[in-house]
């Protein structure tokens, strides 16, 4: 919301109407406008650069080798930090990470149908009687066929 206030502020409508219009309190939207990025978001954005560069030109290591690139690059970082950079952007190994299940199309049969079974309707919204038949009971539901005498 902060940006669509600077961009009507910039139009020449003024800070106060646009937050009170846009229910935003005055004195957040000044704060975020006198630190737009911080510090600790621009050296993740370099690290990220560096160990991205690292892991373009060896995309089959983990986190480890392309940190270790980026550290000689000039981006001193721990394991740990280029880690959890590589694993948010999902910057994998190219051989050690298997993919999910997901999105993937179901490949050839297993197996050939030996039974030659048809699956196929003869006309629409027809059923076969012979498998859907039901057997009548002679009493109502849940009675037994024999009679119980109390004892």
């Amino acid at each position: 919301m902060y940006p669509l206030v600077r961009e009507l502020a910039a139009d020449g409508i003024s800070v106060a109407v646009t937050c009170r219009v846009l229910k935003l309190a005055r004195q957040p939207y000044y704060r975020w406008l006198a630190h737009l990025i911080g510090e600790r978001e621009l050296a993740t954005a370099y690290r990220a650069n560096a160990l991205f560069d690292a892991h373009r030109d060896d995309p089959e290591f983990g986190h480890r080798l392309p940190a270790d690139e980026a550290r000689d690059a000039g981006q001193a970082m721990a394991d740990r930090t280029a880690w959890r950079i590589t694993s948010a952007n999902r910057w994998w190994s190219a051989f050690g990470k298997k993919r999910g299940a997901n999105g993937k199309k179901p490949g050839p049969p297993a197996h050939d149908d030996l039974v030659e079974r048809d699956f196929t309707a003869k006309s629409p919204n027809l059923r076969a009687s012979s498998t859907c038949a039901r057997s009548r009971t002679s009493g109502p539901a849940g009675s037994s066929a024999t009679p119980s005498t109390p004892g």
